[in-house]
C-alpha cells in the first residue's frame, strides 16, 4: 500500500470525530474482549493441570462455570463492538459520500463534460462502498488486534522468556514480509475499479440515449461495446485476484511454519518438565492470539486493497479544483444590471467559442439574444450564470464583478426556464421549491393559480404531496414547462434569462403563459435566448451573435427604423432560417 499512514489517519479522524462517543464505547468493548480473551486460556490451563494432577470435581466444575461464562460475555462483546464499528463505519462513509457530491457539484462545467454521469455515480457511490470494511477493519484488526497482540506476547515472555522471543522474532519476519507483499495487487485493483466506472459511465450513455439508439438500429453495435466493456473489466479483475492468490498462499506457508515451531518447542521444554501440559495449551492458545492478528488481516487484504484502490481514487477526486473563482460578495437587491465588457472565451486553447463581446444591459431592461446554433447564445449564458470563467476581459452584476459573487447567492439571484426541464422525483411542492421548507403552501397555490395551473392540481390524487416521477413522465410539455415558470417566481430573482422557453408550448398554452411572462419580467431584468424573431417582442435592446462575435447590437425600436441593421432585415425578409 502506498497511501502514507498520515492519509489513513486523516481520512479515519475527519469522519469519526463526530461520533467520539460511539468511539469511546467501542474502546471500552475493545479492551473488555481483549482482557477476557487473554484470560480465558488462563482458566483453561487451570483446569488441564488441575484435571491432571487429580483435582477435586468442585474444583473443576467452579472453574468449567467460570469458562463458559467468560466465554459468553466474550462472546457478547465482540457483538456489541461489530456493531458499533459497523454503524459508525456506514455512518462515517455517508457523510464521505455527501462530501464528493457536493465537491463535484462546485467544479465547474469543464469537468463535467470531462466525465460522464455513470462515472461519477461509480466514483462517489462504487468506491466508497469498498470503504465501510475498510473503517471497520481498521477498528477492530488493527486498534484491538494491535492490543491483543500486545498482551499475549507479554504473557507469553512471562511464561517462558525463550518461547516469548523465538514468537516475536517470527511476528516480526511475518509482519515485514506483510509490509512487502501488501502492495502486489493495488494496482490492479485500481485498474478495476476504474474499468468499472467505465462501464456505468457507458450505461449511463446508453440509457439516455434509448430512443435515438432504437430509432436508428445501432442496437447491435451497442451490445457489441457492452460485451468489449464488460471483457475487459473481468480481465482486470482476474489479475487483481491472481495477485491477491500469490500474496494469501505465502501467508498460508508462514503461518504452516509457526506452528511446526511451537509445537516442537512446546514437546521439548515439557519433555524436560519446564512445563506443565496446560502451560503447553496456554502456549499454543497465544501463539494463535498472536497470529490472529495477521491471519484477519491476510484474510481481509483483498477488501483492503480494494479499500486503498478506492482511496487513491477518491483523494485525486478531491484534489481535482475548481476553476471558478469562488467570492464573497453579494448582489442588491431588485432588478440587476448586466455588463461584457471586451469578454472572450472558449472551451479548449485553439478555439474561441466568444470573441470580445460587449454590451451593457440596464436594470428592468429586456435583451434578445439572436444567433444562429453554434454562434455563442449558450455559451455566453453559462458565463453569466458562472458555469466558466471567461478567458479574457469582465462580467460584472450591478457594479459587482461576477467572480467576486458568492455562487450560492448568485444562482439565487439569476433565475432560468429552459426547453428542457429538469423534474426529480419528489412531491411536486419539493419541485417547484427545490427542497425549501421556507416556502409557504399559500404562496405555491396561489402561484398555481395565477399560472392557471389550479385545476391541473386538484386533479392530482394528493394535491402539493403528490409524486413526480423522475423526468415528469404523466406531465405533458406544457405542464412541465409551467411548472418551470413556477420555480422562477418563487426564487425571486433579479435577472431572468428564458432560453426558448416556450417553444414546446401549444398556442392555447402559450397564451396563458404570455401574461405570467409579463408579470415575470416586471421590475426585473431579463435575457431572452430566441430561435425565433416573434419571441423577442417584447426586448428592449437586440444583440445579434455570429461565429462567436457581436453582429449586431443596440436598441430594438433602433434597430426596426434603421433599413441598413441587420435586424430589420430579418423582420423584413421572414427569413427565420437565419437564425437556426
Amino acid at each position: 500500500m502506498n497511501i502514507p499512514l498520515k492519509r489513513y489517519w486523516v481520512l479515519l479522524s475527519n469522519y469519526l470525530k463526530p461520533q467520539w462517543l460511539q468511539v469511546l464505547l467501542l474502546a471500552v468493548f475493545l479492551l473488555t474482549h481483549i482482557g477476557l480473551t487473554l484470560l480465558i486460556p488462563q482458566i483453561m490451563r487451570f483446569f488441564i493441570d488441575t484435571a491432571t494432577s487429580g483435582g477435586g470435581f468442585k474444583t473443576l466444575l467452579q472453574a468449567a462455570l467460570l469458562f463458559l461464562g467468560v466465554a459468553v460475555v466474550e462472546q457478547g462483546l465482540a457483538v456489541a463492538a461489530t456493531y458499533f464499528s459497523e454503524n459508525m463505519a456506514w455512518t462515517a462513509t455517508n457523510a464521505l459520500r455527501l462530501d464528493l457530491t457536493m465537491h463535484c457539484l462546485k467544479l465547474d462545467q469543464s469537468f463535467h463534460k470531462a466525465h460522464t454521469p455513470g462515472e461519477l455515480i461509480e466514483r462517489i457511490d462504487g468506491d466508497v462502498n469498498a470503504l465501510p470494511n475498510f473503517f471497520s477493519i481498521f477498528l477492530i484488526n488493527f486498534l484491538g488486534n494491535t492490543l491483543l497482540f500486545a498482551g499475549a506476547l507479554v504473557l507469553l515472555f512471562h511464561e517462558d522468556w525463550r518461547i516469548g522471543l523465538g514468537l516475536l522474532l517470527f511476528s516480526l519476519l511475518a509482519s515485514l514480509i506483510i509490509y512487502k507483499f501488501r502492495a502486489i495487487s493495488v494496482p490492479y485493483w485500481e485498474a478495476m475499479r476504474q474499468m468499472s466506472a467505465s462501464f456505468y459511465g457507458f450505461l449511463g450513455e446508453l440509457f439516455s440515449g434509448t430512443e435515438d439508439i432504437c430509432a436508428n438500429g445501432t442496437q447491435n453495435y451497442v451490445m457489441r461495446r457492452f460485451f468489449e466493456t464488460r471483457q475487459q473489466w473481468l480481465a482486470a479483475k482476474l489479475k487483481s485476484i491472481l495477485k491477491s492468490y500469490v500474496y494469501w498462499m505465502t501467508n498460508v506457508g508462514i503461518f504452516a511454519l509457526s506452528y511446526v515451531v511451537v509445537f516442537v518447542s512446546g514437546a521439548y521444554l515439557w519433555r524436560t518438565g519446564v512445563i506443565t501440559l496446560g502451560t503447553i495449551y496456554l502456549i499454543i492458545r497465544y501463539t494463535e492470539l498472536l497470529l490472529g492478528p495477521l491471519t484477519q488481516v491476510q484474510g481481509q487484504v483483498g477488501e483492503l486493497q480494494q479499500a486503498e484502490a478506492s482511496i487513491n481514487r477518491i483523494q485525486a477526486l478531491l484534489d481535482i479544483r475548481s476553476k471558478l473563482r469562488e467570492g464573497q460578495e453579494t448582489l442588491p437587491d431588485g432588478a440587476l444590471s448586466v455588463d461584457f465588457r471586451d469578454v472572450s472565451f472558449g472551451y479548449n486553447e485553439q478555439d474561441a467559442v466568444l470573441k470580445n463581446i460587449t454590451f451593457q444591459l440596464q436594470p428592468g431592461q429586456v435583451l434578445g439574444l439572436l444567433g444562429r446554433t453554434g454562434s455563442g447564445k449558450t455559451t455566453l449564458i453559462r458565463l453569466l450564470l458562472h458555469l466558466y470563467e471567461p478567458d479574457g476581459g469582465e462580467i460584472y452584476l450591478s457594479s459587482v464583478v461576477l467572480s467576486d459573487v458568492r455562487l450560492g447567492h448568485l444562482r439565487k439571484r439569476i433565475g432560468m426556464v429552459t426547453q428542457d426541464v429538469e423534474l426529480f422525483q419528489a412531491t411536486i411542492r419539493d419541485n417547484l421549491t427545490f427542497f425549501d421548507p421556507e416556502i409557504c403552501d399559500q404562496r405555491i397555490l396561489a402561484l398555481l393559480s395565477n399560472l392557471g395551473l389550479s385545476e391541473w392540481l386538484h386533479s392530482q390524487p394528493y394535491g402539493l404531496d403528490t409524486e413526480i416521477s423522475s423526468g415528469g413522465s404523466g406531465l405533458s410539455g406544457g405542464q412541465a414547462q409551467l411548472l418551470a415558470f413556477a420555480r422562477v417566481f418563487l426564487t425571486d430573482p433579479g435577472l431572468v434569462i428564458l432560453d426558448e422557453a416556450s417553444s414546446r408550448l401549444d398556442p392555447v398554452t402559450e397564451q396563458i403563459i404570455e401574461g405570467a411572462v409579463d408579470k415575470l419580467l416586471e421590475n426585473r431584468t431579463a435575457i431572452i435566448v430566441a430561435h425565433h424573431l416573434a419571441t423577442v417582442h417584447r426586448a428592449d435592446e437586440i444583440l445579434i451573435l455570429e461565429d462567436g462575435k457581436s453582429l449586431e447590437y443596440g436598441k430594438r425600436s433602433q434597430l426596426i427604423t434603421d433599413p441598413g441593421s441587420h435586424f430589420s432585415h430579418l423582420l423584413k425578409t421572414g427569413l427565420e432560417e437565419e437564425l437556426v
